[in-house]
C-alpha cells in the first residue's frame, strides 16, 4: 500500500503543487482545506478533499478515518497585512490551528510533520545576507511571530511524544495558481494586472529585495523532506535577491505592459531586504532550486494568460 500523506491547505497555491509532487512520487494523499482561499479545482478529482477548518472539533475524526503516516501542514492565514490588522485572528488561525494539527498527529500516531514556516517573515531585518537558519529570529509582524511560535512547539512534540518534524522556511514563493487578486504574492498580482492592462502599484521605492523561489522547487523539497531533514529547520529559496522594481521590469517585458508603475507608501511589517542561504538544504536534503527566475516568471505569465483565455472563451 502507498504511504498516506495528509496535506493541510492542499487546495491552495503552494499546497496543491505539493499534492501534485506527492502523487507523482507514489504517495496517497488526502487534503484538508477550509477552501477559504484554495479551490477544489486546484487538485485532481481523484484526491479526497475534506472541507474543514483546522480549529473545527471534527478534525480528529478526519485523522482517525484516514490514519496518515505523514502530515504536510501548509494551511495558514498568509497575509502579513491581515496579521497586523488583526493579531488575534492571525494567532487563532496560525498558532491554535497548528496546535490542533500537532495534537491530532500525537493522538493518531503520525510519524512526521512538515511545517511550512517563513524565511521571509520570521528573521526580521537580517544582520547578514544571505540569511542562515541560525540567524536571530526577530519578526516584524504577527504573522512572522506566529510562524516562530509554532516552530518552538515542534521540538517539544518531538521530545515528549516522538513526533518527527522538519520546519521548512520558505522564501517568497511564486508560480501558477497563485491568486492574482490576493493581498500577497507580488509576481501574481503584478502579472495579473498587467495582462488586464490595469495600473500596477509598488509599495515604497521598489528597491526592496526578496528571494523569489518557484513553487515546483518548493514542492519537490517537501517531498524530499518526508524522509530526510529530520528535526531540522531548513531555508528554501533561490538564494538570490531581486528587487521589486526588477520583478516589475521583467514582467513588463513578458506581458508587453507599457504603463509606468505607481508608487504607494511602504507596507508595514515587511523587511526591506531578505535573501536566504540554502546551503543547509543542499547538504541535508540534497535539494537545490532548478528553475531560474527568468524561466519561472515566463511559466507564471503563461499560466495566467492561459487562465484568462479560458475565462474569455
Amino acid at each position: 500500500m502507498a504511504e498516506k500523506v495528509l496535506v493541510t491547505g492542499g487546495a491552495g497555491f503552494i499546497g496543491s503543487h505539493v499534492v501534485d509532487a506527492m502523487l507523482e512520487e507514489g504517495y496517497e494523499v488526502v487534503v484538508v482545506d477550509n477552501l477559504e482561499s484554495g479551490g477544489r479545482d486546484n487538485v485532481g478529482p481523484d484526491v479526497p478533499v475534506v472541507e474543514i477548518d483546522l480549529r473545527d472539533p471534527g478534525l480528529g475524526q478526519v485523522f482517525r478515518e484516514h490514519q496518515p503516516r505523514y502530515v504536510c501542514h501548509l494551511a495558514a492565514q498568509a497575509s502579513i497585512t491581515k496579521s497586523i490588522r488583526g493579531p488575534l485572528v492571525d494567532a487563532d488561525a496560525n498558532i491554535i490551528g497548528s496546535l490542533n494539527v500537532l495534537e491530532e498527529c500525537r493522538k493518531n500516531g503520525v510519524e512526521k510533520i512538515l511545517f511550512s514556516s517563513s524565511g521571509g517573515a520570521m528573521y526580521g531585518e537580517p544582520v547578514t545576507l544571505p540569511c542562515r537558519e541560525d540567524h536571530a529570529v526577530q519578526p516584524l509582524s504577527p504573522y512572522g511571530a506566529a510562524k516562530a511560535a509554532v516552530e518552538l512547539y515542534l521540538p517539544i512534540y518531538r521530545s515528549l511524544y516522538g513526533l518527527k518534524y522538519s520546519a521548512l522556511r520558505y522564501a517568497n514563493v511564486y508560480g501558477p495558481r497563485q491568486n492574482p487578486s490576493g493581498e500577497a504574492g507580488v509576481v501574481a498580482i503584478f502579472a495579473g494586472r498587467m495582462l488586464k492592462g490595469e495600473q500596477v502599484f509598488i509599495n515604497g521605492s521598489g528597491e526592496q529585495e526578496r528571494d523569489f523561489v518557484y513553487v515546483e522547487d518548493i514542492a519537490r523539497a517537501d517531498v524530499m523532506a518526508l524522509t530526510s531533514g529530520e528535526d531540522e529547520a531548513l531555508n528554501l529559496g533561490l538564494g538570490v535577491g531581486t528587487s521589486v522594481n526588477e520583478i516589475c521590469d521583467r514582467l513588463c517585458g513578458l506581458t508587453g505592459y507599457t504603463l509606468a508603475p505607481e508608487h504607494r507608501p511602504q507596507a508595514e511589517g515587511e523587511v526591506f531586504k531578505i535573501v536566504l542561504s540554502v546551503e543547509k538544504a543542499r547538504k541535508v536534503l540534497g535539494w537545490e532550486p532548478r528553475v531560474s527566475l527568468e524561466e519561472g516568471l515566463r511559466r507564471t505569465v503563461g499560466s495566467l494568460r492561459e487562465s484568462r483565455q479560458k475565462v474569455t472563451s
